[in-house]
C-alpha cells in the first residue's frame, strides 16, 4: 500500500508517526526516515517497541530545510543525504514490514532526488505487500496517482499567524 500525507497545513508526519506506532503495535517492523528535518524532535527520543515484537526505528539522513535561513551548506550537501537515505533505505528494505519515507515530497519539489526514482523504489516495496508512507508538501501528481491513500493536510488556522512560534513536543 502506497499512503501520500501532502498539503500545507501541520500534521503530515505527525500522522505517519501514528500509523507507524499503530503498526507497531501489531507487531509490525517500521523504518521511518526522516529526508529534510534535522533538529532534535520529540520523536527522537522516543523508543517505540511493542509486546507483540513490532517496532519503529528512526533515522535521519536530512542536513536541515534546505535554502532557508541559516542553510549555509551547498545544495551537493543536500542531495547527498537524501542519496544516502535511500541508499539506507533500499539495504533495508527486506527487513521491514513498512516505511516512512518522510519529507520526500519536499525532497523532490526541491530537486533533491528525481520524482521517478522515488515512486520506483515506493512502488518496488509496496508491491511486496508493505507499506510505504511520502509525507511532505508538494506531492507530485504521480505520487498522488499512484497512490491508495492521499490524505491532503489544509491549514485553517495556525498559531505562526499570530506571531506564536513551534512549540517543543507539540510541534517538534
Amino acid at each position: 500500500m502506497l499512503i501520500v500525507y501532502t498539503g500545507n497545513g501541520k500534521g503530515k508526519t505527525t500522522a505517519a508517526l501514528g500509523a507507524a506506532v499503530r503498526l507497531a503495535g501489531r507487531g509490525r517492523k517500521v523504518f521511518f526516515m526522516k529526508f529534510i528535518k534535522t533538529q532534535p524532535s520529540g520523536e527522537d527520543f522516543a523508543e517505540i517497541k511493542s509486546g507483540n515484537n513490532g517496532e519503529v526505528r528512526m533515522e535521519k539522513c536530512g542536513l536541515g530545510f534546505v535554502g532557508m535561513p541559516g542553510d549555509v551548506l551547498p545544495r551537493e550537501k543536500h542531495v547527498e543525504a537524501v542519496k544516502k537515505g535511500l541508499e539506507k533505505i533500499t539495504t533495508e528494505k527486506n527487513n521491514w514490514d513498512a516505511f516512512v519515507f518522510d519529507e520526500i515530497n519536499t525532497a523532490v519539489s526541491l530537486e533533491l532526488v528525481p520524482e521517478k526514482q522515488i515512486l520506483d523504489l515506493a512502488g518496488e516495496i509496496s508491491a511486496k505487500n508493505k507499506i510505504v508512507i511520502l509525507t511532505g508538501r508538494g506531492a507530485p501528481d504521480s505520487f498522488i496517482r499512484a497512490a491508495d491513500l492521499v490524505t491532503e493536510m489544509k491549514e485553517i488556522k495556525h498559531p505562526f499567524q499570530q506571531g506564536k512560534i513551534a512549540e517543543e513536543g507539540l510541534d517538534y
